[in-house]
C-alpha cells in the first residue's frame, strides 16, 4: 500500500517510515503542509497519515482544503492533541481514523489497513481467488494452502491485482504502487516482478492484457 507520512519530528516521521515498510506499506515521507499538498496532487496514494500540528498550519485546514476540492484519499490523524472535541473536529473534518500520541505501530498499520479496506468496499480483511489467498495483516500468500514466499513489491502487485479481481490494472499504477519518490525505478521492473509472481504461483493467475496492463480472474483473451 502506497502512502504518504506528514510528519514534522525527524525522529518520529524516520521511525514511521522505517517501520511502515516493513510493515508492508511503500510510505513517501514530507513534513510540511505545503509538500503534504503537492504531494498529494501529484500522486495517487492509497492512505494518508497526517499530523496535526505542523510548522506551516494545521493538518485539520489541509483535511478539510482536499475534502472540499473531493479528495477522497483515506486519512488518518496522528497527533498529540487528543482530547475528545479535538478528535470530534477532525472527523468531522473529514478524517478517517484518529490515532493519538504516543501510540503503537502495529496498531498503526492495523487502522490503516482497515481504512483502505474500508475505502475499497471490502469487509473481509483477507483477499482471494481461487485457491490463492493473501492476507495483508500476516504479509502472507498461500495457494492450495501451501505458503508462498514473495518480496515485498510483488507481495503488492498481488494485493493490488486481488483487490479488484477481472479489472485490469494498468502497469503504471503498478509501477507508483511499489516505487517512492527516492527508489530508482529500472523499465521493465513490473514485468520483472509479474515474472517472478508466475514463477511462484503458476502461469494461470495472472494475465496480460497487450498495452493496457496486467489482471486476474479472467480468462486468457
Amino acid at each position: 500500500m502506497r502512502i504518504l507520512i506528514v510528519e514534522d519530528d525527524p525522529i518520529l516521521l524516520d521511525g514511521l517510515t522505517v517501520g511502515l515498510k516493513l510493515a508492508g506499506f511503500s510510505p513517501d515521507a514530507v513534513s510540511t503542509c505545503a509538500d503534504a499538498d503537492a504531494a498529494l496532487r501529484a500522486s495517487d496514494y492509497e492512505a494518508v497519515v497526517l499530523d496535526i500540528m505542523l510548522p506551516d498550519g494545521s493538518g485539520i485546514d489541509l483535511l478539510a482544503q482536499r475534502r472540499r476540492e473531493r479528495d477522497t484519499t483515506p486519512i488518518l490523524l496522528l497527533t498529540a492533541r487528543d482530547r475528545v472535541g479535538e478528535r470530534i473536529a477532525g472527523l468531522d473534518a473529514g478524517a478517517d481514523d484518529y490515532l493519538g500520541k504516543p501510540f503503537d505501530l502495529d496498531e498503526l498499520a492495523a487502522r490503516l489497513r482497515a481504512i483502505q479496506r474500508r475505502s475499497s468496499g471490502r469487509a473481509c480483511a483477507t483477499l482471494s481467488w481461487q485457491d490463492v489467498v493473501l492476507d495483508p495483516a500476516m504479509l502472507s500468500v498461500t495457494r492450495d494452502d501451501k505458503p508462498v514466499s514473495l518480496t515485498r513489491r510483488e507481495f503488492t502487485i498481488l494485493r493490488l491485482l486481488l483487490e479488484r479481481p477481472g479489472a485490469v490494472i494498468a502497469r503504471t499504477a503498478l509501477e507508483e504502487a511499489i516505487y517512492g519518490w527516492q527508489e530508482g525505478v529500472e523499465s521493465n521492473a513490473v514485468e520483472v516482478h509479474i515474472h517472478n509472481l508466475r514463477a511462484k504461483l503458476g502461469a494461470g493467475v495472472i494475465q496480460t492484457v497487450r498495452g493496457i496492463g496486467y489482471r486476474v480472474g479472467a480468462e486468457q483473451p
